[in-house]
């Protein structure tokens, strides 16, 4: 019994991510501004080498900016999908574009935590007031993604993507239990961030390279970027409408 608690642990998150508004919306968290600044995606959007719109989107979310290793982008790429995994509801981190939504946030100002303060004097922090590390985003993901490798090696002998979804969410769940010793973060931080940056770019306006076709917000039944409600806000049913981008609203008004 204790097991199959266990086992289901983390894709409970998933349903209760569905009955809840905890991440949904457009422009969401502390990631998405400072990703896209610097990203090039407002001058891929202008690119008259493109051929058509849709040509442009694929060309630009499957282009890795920050990882140059394909081996480590397919554990994150793993470890988003049994954080958010395609089930009935729809589909999980991996065909939303999440791991490239965390890769294109990670090669903007957001992976070098370029709006924060980052001057000493520093002390030690506590566990209630979140990020204290002095590493930037970018260097607590490449630390967390080694971690998640060779707590999979210890562990189960193999290599994080080669494991079962079950071994890999008693993997995750041990770092999310800070059980993992990683020395200079805390497995739970990285943890965290994962979580939070997984959310993100299964919620995020498409703009921003998750929520791949509007995908996430069409399982919420959230309309996303809309002009105006004038024409529905006095109706008292329940109002079913398409949901529409940034993407959408930048070629209609070019």
């Amino acid at each position: 019994m204790a097991e199959e608690k266990e086992k289901n642990k983390t894709t409970t998150r998933r349903d209760f991510l569905k009955k809840s508004g905890y991440v949904t919306g457009g422009l969401i968290g502390g990631g998405v501004l400072g990703g896209v600044i610097g990203s090039g995606i407002w001058n891929n959007e202008t690119d008259s080498n493109v051929a058509t719109k849709g040509e442009q989107e694929q060309q630009h979310d499957q282009a890795l900016q920050y990882f140059k290793n394909r081996a480590d982008f397919n554990i994150l790429s793993q470890a988003t999908e049994r954080i958010f995994p395609e089930d009935e509801n729809g589909p999980g981190a991996i065909a939303l574009g999440v791991p490239y939504y965390i890769d294109h946030q990670l090669a903007g100002l957001w992976g070098i935590n370029a709006r924060e303060y980052r001057q000493g004097p520093f002390y030690k922090g506590e566990p209630n007031q979140g990020y204290q590390t002095q590493l930037n985003h970018r260097e607590v993901f490449e630390l967390g993604i080694e971690a998640l490798e060779k707590y999979s090696q210890s562990t189960f002998n193999d290599s994080f993507t080669a494991l079962e979804p079950e071994q890999q969410d008693k993997v995750l769940m041990a770092f999310d239990n800070n059980e993992v010793n990683m020395s200079v973060i805390s497995s739970s931080l990285f943890f965290e961030l994962l979580r939070t940056l997984t959310f993100e770019g299964a919620y995020a306006d498409p703009l921003y390279s998750g929520n791949r076709d509007m995908q996430g917000w069409r399982m919420k039944e959230f309309p996303g970027v809309q002009m105006s409600y004038t024409d529905k806000i006095e109706s008292e049913e329940f109002i079913e409408i398409e949901p529409a981008s940034l993407h959408d609203r930048f070629n209609a008004n070019a």
